[in-house]
């Protein structure tokens, strides 16, 4: 049963203010505690699990930031789309109701989304932890510079070493992060239910490097050269980022928890792919 709820706004949309108080009046109608949480990247505010569902109101962006911030808890997420088509927040903000009925009444459809866990070591020690839900980045802080990267895999098999990367960057992605930077880059749409993780470098200065999809055990370990000469840097989603140093080892692997979003199933993904890419027009 729904008690407490979180509405996570995004003030810069048009009408996000406007739909949460008409969320937070129907959802007083019916006894529901609810608590409005601010919409920045570096907010602490506590969160935990007394919650039960967290609506977000904006785009796949405040999506991305509602699932860092409540996923480890296993609270839902509402995602009310509050611009343009979206990959992500896929409920129009005009017709949030009825899904909301149906969630309370246990017939809304729930998908669960990979997230990666990312954690930096500088000499033997953590200096980063962090979630994220579409994708961890790697690139020069300095514009378009070469970084020089080198990767590993572990899983059940050992650890596998995948060479030296030359390039503007790379791209560790998850299936709902396959959408975003990744197919900028000319990396692979992945289903966003499937279990996989996928490497994608930027402009390789190789073009043996290419694009390629694990299995969502793996373990990736990205090392810094100490050849480098120019800023690194690790973002996370594109909202949370970490400067490197040469030497320094990025652990990237599956997080211990989902994101569980609210009738954001494979329909809803195909239907804004249609949209997007055109196809079939």
């Amino acid at each position: 049963m729904l008690k407490k709820a979180l509405l996570f706004v995004n003030p810069h949309k048009d009408l996000a203010s406007v739909t949460a108080l008409d969320i937070a009046g129907k959802l007083s109608d019916r006894g529901i505690e609810y608590r409005f949480f601010s919409f920045k990247y570096k907010d602490k505010d506590p969160v935990d699990a007394a919650y039960s569902l967290a609506f977000s109101l904006g785009g796949d962006g405040t999506v991305l930031y509602t699932a860092r911030t409540v996923s480890g808890f296993g609270i839902p997420i509402f995602p009310i789309n509050m611009g343009t088509l979206g990959f992500i927040a896929s409920i129009p903000h005009d017709a949030w109701t009825p899904v909301f009925e149906r969630f309370l009444a246990g017939n809304a459809d729930i998908s669960k989304r990979l997230m990666l866990e990312a954690r930096v070591e500088r000499r033997g020690a953590v200096i980063e932890r962090a979630s994220c839900l579409n994708d961890a980045v790697v690139s020069s802080s300095g514009g378009a510079t070469i970084v020089r990267l080198r990767v590993k895999i572990s899983g059940g098999s050992g650890e596998i070493s995948l060479g030296s990367y030359r390039s503007d960057g790379l791209i560790i992605a998850t299936p709902t992060g396959s959408t975003a930077y990744s197919v900028a880059a000319n990396g692979p749409i992945v289903d966003p239910e499937m279990e996989a993780i996928i490497i994608n470098p930027i402009c390789p200065f190789t073009l043996s490097n290419r694009p390629l999809a694990l299995p969502s055990a793996e373990v990736i370990i990205i090392e810094v050269e100490e050849e480098q000469r120019s800023g690194v840097l690790l973002s996370l989603d594109g909202q949370i980022t970490a400067p490197l140093t040469p030497g320094d080892t990025i652990f990237i692997q599956k997080a211990p928890y989902y994101a569980a979003l609210v009738a954001s199933g494979r329909q809803n993904f195909y239907k804004a792919l249609r949209a997007k890419l055109a196809w079939g027009g």
